[in-house]
Protein backbone atom coordinates (compact mmCIF):
# COMPACT_ATOMS: atom_id res chain seq x y z
CA UNK A 1 0.00 0.00 0.00
CA UNK A 2 1.67 3.45 -0.69
CA UNK A 3 2.69 5.06 2.47
CA UNK A 4 0.75 8.30 1.83
CA UNK A 5 -2.69 6.03 1.79
CA UNK A 6 -1.12 4.45 5.11
CA UNK A 7 -0.89 7.96 6.63
CA UNK A 8 -4.56 9.35 5.69
CA UNK A 9 -5.90 8.49 9.02
CA UNK A 10 -4.22 9.55 12.44
CA UNK A 11 -4.36 6.89 14.97
CA UNK A 12 -5.28 7.24 18.75
CA UNK A 13 -3.22 4.78 20.76
CA UNK A 14 -5.12 3.04 23.09
CA UNK A 15 -3.72 1.16 26.72
CA UNK A 16 -5.35 -2.51 26.55
CA UNK A 17 -5.26 -3.94 30.41
CA UNK A 18 -7.04 -7.04 30.52
CA UNK A 19 -7.67 -8.92 34.32
CA UNK A 20 -6.50 -12.11 33.58
CA UNK A 21 -8.80 -13.28 36.30
CA UNK A 22 -11.46 -12.23 34.93
CA UNK A 23 -11.74 -12.39 31.51
CA UNK A 24 -12.02 -15.03 28.51
CA UNK A 25 -8.11 -16.09 26.84
CA UNK A 26 -10.43 -17.42 23.97
CA UNK A 27 -12.18 -14.32 23.00
CA UNK A 28 -8.38 -12.11 23.49
CA UNK A 29 -8.23 -11.91 19.44
CA UNK A 30 -12.02 -10.53 19.39
CA UNK A 31 -11.24 -8.05 21.80
CA UNK A 32 -8.25 -6.53 19.99
CA UNK A 33 -10.47 -6.31 17.29
CA UNK A 34 -13.14 -4.51 19.16
CA UNK A 35 -10.32 -2.06 20.91
CA UNK A 36 -8.70 -1.54 17.45
CA UNK A 37 -11.92 0.41 16.41
CA UNK A 38 -10.98 3.19 18.60
CA UNK A 39 -7.08 3.09 17.64
CA UNK A 40 -4.16 1.85 17.65
CA UNK A 41 -3.46 -1.14 20.74
CA UNK A 42 0.13 0.18 21.90
CA UNK A 43 0.24 -1.00 25.05
CA UNK A 44 -0.93 -4.40 26.04
CA UNK A 45 -1.10 -6.02 29.25
CA UNK A 46 -2.64 -8.92 31.23
CA UNK A 47 -2.50 -9.33 34.81
CA UNK A 48 -2.63 -12.30 36.88
CA UNK A 49 -0.94 -14.70 39.15
CA UNK A 50 1.12 -16.42 36.47
CA UNK A 51 2.27 -18.84 38.71
CA UNK A 52 -1.38 -20.76 38.99
CA UNK A 53 -2.86 -23.03 36.68
CA UNK A 54 -5.79 -21.07 36.54
CA UNK A 55 -3.62 -18.58 34.02
CA UNK A 56 -2.17 -21.48 31.63
CA UNK A 57 -5.10 -20.72 28.96
CA UNK A 58 -3.78 -16.82 28.11
CA UNK A 59 -0.03 -18.15 27.50
CA UNK A 60 -0.14 -19.29 24.08
CA UNK A 61 -2.71 -16.89 22.77
CA UNK A 62 -0.51 -13.76 24.70
CA UNK A 63 2.74 -14.36 23.40
CA UNK A 64 1.23 -14.38 19.48
CA UNK A 65 -0.98 -11.34 20.07
CA UNK A 66 2.73 -9.66 21.92
CA UNK A 67 0.29 -9.14 25.49
CA UNK A 68 3.31 -8.22 27.80
CA UNK A 69 2.49 -10.91 31.03
CA UNK A 70 2.00 -9.13 34.30
CA UNK A 71 2.34 -11.09 37.55
CA UNK A 72 1.06 -10.33 40.76
CA UNK A 73 0.85 -12.81 43.58
CA UNK A 74 -2.13 -13.54 45.80
CA UNK A 75 -0.83 -12.96 48.91
CA UNK A 76 -4.06 -13.87 51.04
CA UNK A 77 -6.65 -16.97 49.57
CA UNK A 78 -9.69 -15.56 48.37
CA UNK A 79 -8.94 -11.98 47.58
CA UNK A 80 -7.88 -11.01 44.20
CA UNK A 81 -4.52 -8.72 43.99
CA UNK A 82 -4.86 -8.46 40.08
CA UNK A 83 -7.35 -5.29 40.62
CA UNK A 84 -5.04 -3.62 42.66
CA UNK A 85 -2.08 -3.80 40.32
CA UNK A 86 -3.83 -3.00 37.62
CA UNK A 87 -5.23 0.27 38.31
CA UNK A 88 -1.94 1.15 39.84
CA UNK A 89 -0.19 0.25 35.91
CA UNK A 90 -3.59 2.08 34.76
CA UNK A 91 -2.60 5.59 36.66
CA UNK A 92 0.99 5.79 35.92
CA UNK A 93 -0.03 5.23 32.10
CA UNK A 94 -2.95 7.99 32.21
CA UNK A 95 0.17 10.61 33.70
CA UNK A 96 2.68 9.59 31.13
CA UNK A 97 0.25 10.55 28.69
CA UNK A 98 1.43 8.07 26.25
CA UNK A 99 -1.85 7.06 25.05
CA UNK A 100 -5.37 8.75 24.32
CA UNK A 101 -7.62 6.04 25.84
CA UNK A 102 -8.16 3.07 27.82
CA UNK A 103 -9.90 -0.30 27.31
CA UNK A 104 -10.37 -2.34 30.26
CA UNK A 105 -11.29 -5.66 30.10
CA UNK A 106 -12.86 -6.87 33.45
CA UNK A 107 -16.15 -8.09 34.42
CA UNK A 108 -15.52 -6.86 38.45
CA UNK A 109 -17.12 -3.42 39.55
CA UNK A 110 -13.64 -2.83 41.31
CA UNK A 111 -12.83 -1.21 38.01
CA UNK A 112 -16.18 1.46 38.42
CA UNK A 113 -13.84 4.24 39.93
CA UNK A 114 -10.92 3.58 37.49
CA UNK A 115 -12.80 4.06 35.03
CA UNK A 116 -14.76 7.40 36.38
CA UNK A 117 -11.12 8.97 37.13
CA UNK A 118 -9.93 8.41 33.65
CA UNK A 119 -12.74 10.14 32.01
CA UNK A 120 -12.60 12.97 34.67
CA UNK A 121 -9.31 13.64 32.52
CA UNK A 122 -11.26 13.95 29.05
CA UNK A 123 -9.30 10.42 28.09
CA UNK A 124 -11.63 8.10 26.20
CA UNK A 125 -12.35 4.56 27.98
CA UNK A 126 -13.95 1.72 27.15
CA UNK A 127 -14.61 -1.69 28.66
CA UNK A 128 -15.13 -5.12 27.79
CA UNK A 129 -16.72 -7.86 30.18
CA UNK A 130 -19.10 -9.96 30.84
CA UNK A 131 -23.11 -9.45 30.48
CA UNK A 132 -23.21 -10.08 34.76
CA UNK A 133 -21.03 -6.92 35.13
CA UNK A 134 -22.47 -4.35 37.51
CA UNK A 135 -23.96 -1.46 35.67
CA UNK A 136 -22.20 1.49 37.27
CA UNK A 137 -18.79 -0.23 35.70
CA UNK A 138 -20.56 -0.54 32.50
CA UNK A 139 -21.90 3.24 32.91
CA UNK A 140 -18.49 4.53 33.86
CA UNK A 141 -17.53 3.92 30.22
CA UNK A 142 -17.41 5.73 27.16
CA UNK A 143 -18.39 2.32 25.22
CA UNK A 144 -18.91 -1.06 26.95
CA UNK A 145 -18.41 -4.41 24.95
CA UNK A 146 -20.25 -7.90 26.33
CA UNK A 147 -18.41 -10.76 25.46
CA UNK A 148 -21.47 -12.66 25.22
CA UNK A 149 -21.60 -10.46 22.22
CA UNK A 150 -18.36 -11.41 20.53
CA UNK A 151 -18.72 -15.35 20.81
CA UNK A 152 -22.20 -14.44 18.68
CA UNK A 153 -20.78 -12.16 16.20
CA UNK A 154 -17.24 -14.58 15.70
CA UNK A 155 -16.56 -15.48 12.22
CA UNK A 156 -15.41 -18.75 11.54
CA UNK A 157 -12.36 -19.14 8.50
CA UNK A 158 -13.87 -20.92 5.34
CA UNK A 159 -13.43 -24.72 5.71
CA UNK A 160 -10.58 -26.13 3.59
CA UNK A 161 -10.83 -29.24 2.00
CA UNK A 162 -8.29 -32.10 3.16
CA UNK A 163 -5.08 -32.38 1.55
CA UNK A 164 -2.18 -34.89 1.80
CA UNK A 165 0.16 -34.01 4.07
CA UNK A 166 0.26 -32.32 7.32
CA UNK A 167 2.95 -29.54 6.26
CA UNK A 168 1.43 -28.59 3.36
CA UNK A 169 -1.84 -28.23 4.95
CA UNK A 170 -0.97 -26.02 7.61
CA UNK A 171 0.94 -24.24 4.56
CA UNK A 172 -1.97 -23.46 2.84
CA UNK A 173 -3.95 -21.80 6.04
CA UNK A 174 -1.43 -19.66 6.98
CA UNK A 175 -1.14 -18.01 3.67
CA UNK A 176 -5.03 -17.69 3.53
CA UNK A 177 -5.66 -14.08 3.83
CA UNK A 178 -9.43 -14.16 4.56
CA UNK A 179 -9.49 -14.15 8.30
CA UNK A 180 -7.16 -11.26 8.62
CA UNK A 181 -8.87 -9.53 5.95
CA UNK A 182 -11.88 -9.59 8.08
CA UNK A 183 -10.56 -8.76 11.36
CA UNK A 184 -9.17 -5.87 9.64
CA UNK A 185 -12.42 -4.63 8.21
CA UNK A 186 -14.27 -5.16 11.33
CA UNK A 187 -11.98 -2.47 13.43
CA UNK A 188 -12.32 -0.16 10.34
CA UNK A 189 -15.50 -0.61 9.31
CA UNK A 190 -17.60 2.76 10.14
CA UNK A 191 -21.31 3.50 10.36
CA UNK A 192 -22.39 3.15 7.01
CA UNK A 193 -20.67 0.07 6.34
CA UNK A 194 -17.99 0.84 4.37
CA UNK A 195 -14.05 0.67 5.36
CA UNK A 196 -11.30 3.04 3.98
CA UNK A 197 -8.66 0.74 2.28
CA UNK A 198 -6.17 3.27 4.35
CA UNK A 199 -7.70 1.92 7.53
CA UNK A 200 -7.74 -1.31 6.96
CA UNK A 201 -4.11 -1.23 6.25
CA UNK A 202 -3.20 0.46 9.51
CA UNK A 203 -5.42 -2.38 11.13
CA UNK A 204 -3.55 -4.97 9.19
CA UNK A 205 -0.37 -3.80 10.87
CA UNK A 206 -1.28 -3.55 14.20
CA UNK A 207 -2.69 -7.21 13.77
CA UNK A 208 0.53 -8.51 12.26
CA UNK A 209 3.19 -6.36 12.30
CA UNK A 210 4.72 -8.25 9.25
CA UNK A 211 1.94 -8.31 7.20
CA UNK A 212 2.86 -7.49 3.52
CA UNK A 213 0.19 -8.68 0.54
CA UNK A 214 3.19 -9.39 -1.34
CA UNK A 215 3.33 -12.63 0.67
CA UNK A 216 0.09 -13.45 -1.02
CA UNK A 217 1.56 -13.04 -4.58
CA UNK A 218 0.28 -9.40 -4.84
CA UNK A 219 2.47 -6.01 -4.86
CA UNK A 220 -0.49 -3.55 -3.28
CA UNK A 221 -3.53 -4.72 -0.67
CA UNK A 222 -6.55 -3.26 -3.01
CA UNK A 223 -5.18 -6.27 -5.76
CA UNK A 224 -5.45 -8.68 -2.52
CA UNK A 225 -8.46 -7.68 -1.51
CA UNK A 226 -9.39 -7.65 -5.55
CA UNK A 227 -8.71 -11.19 -5.37
CA UNK A 228 -11.90 -12.08 -3.02
CA UNK A 229 -14.67 -10.44 -4.50
CA UNK A 230 -16.98 -13.32 -2.97
CA UNK A 231 -16.12 -11.50 0.37
CA UNK A 232 -15.35 -7.97 -0.28
CA UNK A 233 -17.18 -5.49 -2.66
CA UNK A 234 -14.51 -2.08 -3.20
CA UNK A 235 -16.10 1.07 -4.33
CA UNK A 236 -13.58 3.79 -5.75
CA UNK A 237 -13.98 7.37 -4.83
CA UNK A 238 -12.13 10.24 -6.91
CA UNK A 239 -11.71 13.03 -4.69
CA UNK A 240 -9.16 16.62 -6.16
CA UNK A 241 -7.49 13.41 -8.62
CA UNK A 242 -6.91 11.48 -6.11
CA UNK A 243 -8.31 7.44 -6.20
CA UNK A 244 -9.91 6.67 -3.08
CA UNK A 245 -10.25 2.81 -2.21
CA UNK A 246 -13.46 1.91 -0.31
CA UNK A 247 -14.04 -2.42 1.14
CA UNK A 248 -17.09 -3.53 2.34
CA UNK A 249 -18.05 -7.05 3.48
CA UNK A 250 -20.50 -9.24 1.61
CA UNK A 251 -23.33 -11.10 3.48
Amino acid sequence: MPENQLKTLARSKIAMLIDGDNAQAGLLAQMLVEAGRHGQVTVRRIYGDWTTSSMNSWKDTLNFHAFQPIQQFRYTIGKNATDSAMIIDAMDILHTGVVDGFCLVSSDSDYTRLATRIRETGIFVMGIGEKKTPKPFVNACDVFVYTENLVTTKKTAPTQKPVKGGAKKKEDQELDPVPMLTQAFEMAVQQDGWAALSSMGNALYQLDPAFDPRTYGHKQLSKLISKYKDRFEIRLQDIDGSTLFHVKLRE
